[in-house]
């Protein structure tokens, strides 16, 4: 089978050898989620970076623009149990106990339509909404578990979002066109993935943001984007089909069904990126278990053409190891 491996960096391959173990285990591209970066620490983590990607035969580089996905701002690292009452402040950082941040005052208005269910960290944590204001809410935890600074938060059941490029992903942009230019003769050395898309006219409006010849990766993580694929796929170079913050989205049961409708559609006029807990029990252990393997090898059997591993090297213990099992089954 002919697919790409796409491996996220983070603490755990933030050195120089951990990148080159990532790629002579078998990574053809480095995924950084700049939500999580300051502008000035993705500056420099470009510069690392830089001599790999000008490489002959090197990775490329995907940069994550957050889109309009909604995230937690900065707090203390802090875990929540079952029946803990917390807050969600406006603002981007906070060190108060019980209290996180949301810098998106969309956010609020759209809690205050919602069913009342508040998601966190790809649905790991759930809250139940006590009350609702312009720039706070009060819940309680009806699922617990850890919880760090810049993890998603969902709301299940609304649709309203603000939509629009934010001013972090135009520096971005800026960033990614300027280590581009370095790295001449590289074919897209520098790859976009727009994070939350809603539909179509929201990919057509990044792809005018970005231009013409800017490769765009559509991820699908919203219920309104697998309905508007075809027109998405005008937009995009590439479809990610992300597992984590859609089944936030929609519910196990729901994903299951919509991951089956989508395998059922491959291939797609654009190539299909598989993402979200691929191997996931190898962020914590050497080897794969044998469900995750026979799940790679039907996923790549259905046409995908690319795995993004995530946790798995980001902070998994076995970054390499990863992703060597996932280049398990190249021709």
């Amino acid at each position: 089978m002919n697919y790409r491996v796409v491996a996220t960096l983070g603490p755990a391959t933030a050195s120089e050898p951990a990148r080159r173990a990532l790629l002579n285990a078998g990574a053809d591209a480095f995924r950084v989620n700049t939500s999580h970066l300051s502008i000035e620490e993705l500056d420099r983590l470009l510069e690392q970076l830089a001599p790999h990607l000008a490489e002959p035969g090197g990775p490329y580089l995907v940069l994550d623009l957050q889109g309009n996905k909604w995230r937690l701002g900065a707090y203390p690292p802090t875990t929540v149990t079952p029946g803990d009452t917390v807050s969600l402040v406006a603002g981007e950082s906070t060190d108060a106990p019980g209290t996180f941040p949301v810098p998106h005052l969309d956010f609020f208005r759209a809690a205050a339509e919602s069913p009342g269910v508040i998601l966190l960290n790809d649905a790991k944590t759930r809250l139940r909404l006590l009350d609702a204001s312009e720039d706070r809410l009060e819940a309680v935890v009806e699922r617990g578990g850890e919880l760090g600074g810049r993890k998603g938060v969902a709301l299940p059941g609304t649709r309203y979002r603000s939509e629009g490029l934010r001013a972090k992903d135009r520096s971005v942009l800026e960033l990614g066109a300027q280590l581009a230019s370095e790295c001449g003769g590289v074919e897209a050395p520098v790859r976009y993935a727009v994070s939350y898309l809603r539909d179509g006219a929201e990919a057509m409006s990044y792809r005018a943001a970005c231009g013409e010849g800017v490769y765009l990766i559509a991820k699908l993580e919203r219920e309104e984007a697998l309905a508007d694929l075809a027109a998405i796929e005008e937009a995009a170079d590439e479809l990610w089909f992300c597992r984590g913050d859609l089944g936030a989205e929609l519910g196990l049961v729901e994903l299951a069904r919509a991951a089956a409708r989508f395998a059922d559609s491959l291939p797609r006029r654009r190539p299909s990126f598989l993402a979200g807990q691929v191997l996931e029990h190898m962020t914590a252990t050497a080897t794969p278990t044998r469900a995750e393997v026979c799940a790679l090898h039907d996923a790549l059997a259905a046409g995908y053409r690319g795995v993004v591993l995530s946790d798995e090297t980001a902070i998994g213990a076995y970054a390499a190891e990863a992703c060597a099992t996932a280049a398990l089954f190249r021709e």
